[in-house]
This record gives structure tokens, sequence and C-alpha cells, in this order.
């Protein structure tokens, strides 16, 4: 028997791997590029490309604030405001996507504005302003000194008296209202909790009864014994004339003869003053 023919196996080939470069994508490494041009330069009109380059994130995210009582339009516009500080504190040393850092430096102007102008109590706007400029000089002045700053240091931070800080403060609950149905503070263990609701006073009914007898009292100087004491039955105890009779013995007609010309001389007595 010949010997079987050995099969031979051919080598396999080696191929050369080529790692792949990374995408580039022309638009953002032309808004890097404008970055770091504008970090070096601070030419406005760099910056106001990267504003219109960026206009779309703007918009997407005024969108997400519309329907909450102000017009999308004055959304945006504050939006853009925000857009303008992030290329203004923007650091491309960083190599951060601009659209991260951006993102929630718009929400925050956005959350700002409405934080700011929603007011519950209508305010003078010059009390509103000095409450923003004294509110953010507060809350800068804490973070630098790392306490609650003194108004005297609020004072000379915003340029205002002592007085116009403490007024600006006074307005803040204006900002907010507050249901007459939420829990009213007070000492804790009470059987039963009170609402806000419950400690607002209401009108009393018997005040409008009070004006009224002293206009009477003053009206009924020149009445007689008799017509005093009818016209105090029928128009403060609120009696009918029929109850009125009973009480003086005598007949409801004389009662109301008696009424009709009590009445006609306190109205020229009340009408005297008007004409003088």
């Amino acid at each position: 028997m010949s010997p079987s023919p050995r099969t031979s196996r051919a080598a396999p080939r080696r191929t050369e791997r080529t790692i792949p470069k990374p995408s580039t994508d022309p638009v953002r490494e032309e808004t890097r590029r404008l970055l770091r041009e504008y970090a070096a330069k601070r030419d406005p009109a760099i910056r106001d490309a990267l504003v219109e380059r960026n206009t779309d994130l703007v918009h997407y995210i005024a969108r997400r604030f519309a329907n909450r009582g102000e017009p999308l339009e004055d959304i945006e516009q504050v939006g853009f405001l925000g857009l303008i500080n992030a290329v203004e504190r923007f650091d491309p040393g960083l190599e951060n996507e601009f659209s991260t850092f951006a993102t929630p430096t718009i929400m925050g102007e956005i959350r700002r504005h409405f934080r700011d102008r929603s007011w519950a109590v209508r305010v003078p706007r010059r009390l509103q302003e000095n409450f923003l400029r004294v509110t953010r000089a507060r809350e800068d002045l804490t973070a630098a000194l790392g306490r609650q700053p003194t108004i005297a240091e609020i004072s000379e931070r915003v340029e205002l008296q002592p007085d116009e800080v403490l007024a600006a403060l006074e307005v803040a609950p204006a900002q907010r209202a507050v249901s007459l149905e939420a829990p009213a503070a007070g000492p804790r263990g009470e059987g039963t909790q009170q609402e806000v609701g419950d400690r607002i006073g209401l009108e009393d009914a018997n005040l409008e009864r009070v004006e009224m007898k002293q206009i009477l009292g003053q009206a009924m100087r020149h009445l007689t014994e008799r017509e005093r004491e009818i016209v105090a039955l029928r128009f403060i105890e609120q009696l009918p004339q029929t109850e009125v009779a009973k009480r003086l013995g005598i007949s409801q007609m004389h009662v109301s003869r008696l009424q009709r010309a009590a009445v006609e001389q306190m109205r020229q007595d009340l009408a005297e003053p008007s004409q003088a």
C-alpha cells in the first residue's frame, strides 16, 4: 500500500489591524475652536457666532418651561441671557462639552426668572428690584464669609441705606401665597390643628349697626322723647310697628305717623351739613 499523501494546511495569513480614527463632528470642532478663540480674544463677534450656533439649545430648554404664565418669547430671551453667561464662563481648557456646561446655566437663569418675577402680592417695582439685589448680595456674602451677613454688610454691598435693605427683605413673603387651608403655626400638642383661615378675622355684622346708631344719635337731637323712642325701637332694635305699638301702648297708626315725622326731621338735619 502506498502511503497516503499528507494533507497540507495553508498557514493563516497575518493581517494588520488598523485602529479607526475617532470620527470628528465638524460642527462640534468648529464650536470648540470658536470657544478657544473667544477665551483668548473676547471678541463680541465670536460670542455672537457661538450664541447663534446654540440657538436650538435655548429653544429646546425654553419649551420645557412653557405654559407657566409667561410668554414663550420672554422665556427664550431669558434663556439667551443664560447662554451668553455660559459662553463668558466656559473654560475650553477643561475639554468639557459646551452643551453639557451651558444647559444647567440656561435652566438656572430661567428658573431664577420665574422665582424673581412671580409675586403673589403686587408690590412696587422699586421694592422688587431692591429685593432681587439684596437677595443676590446676601447669597454672595454668605458664600464668601461662611456666615449670614449683617444688614450693614449687605447695605454696603448694594449701596442702599440699612432701612432700604430691611424694607426689601420684608417684601419676601409677598412672593408666595399661602393656602387658607394650610396648617397654622402654633404650640404643639394641641387637640385640634388650626388652619391659617381660622386665624383670619371676619367682618362683624354689627359694625354697620354701630355706625348707623351713631348717625341716628346725631340726627335725633331735634326729636321729641316719644319720637326718639320710636326711632330707637324701629331702627336700632329693628322691631315691627305692631310690637312698638304694644310696648308704647299706642295704636300702630299713631306709631306710623310719628315715625314718618321723625324720619322727615332727621332727613332735614342730615342734609344741613351738605348744604353748608
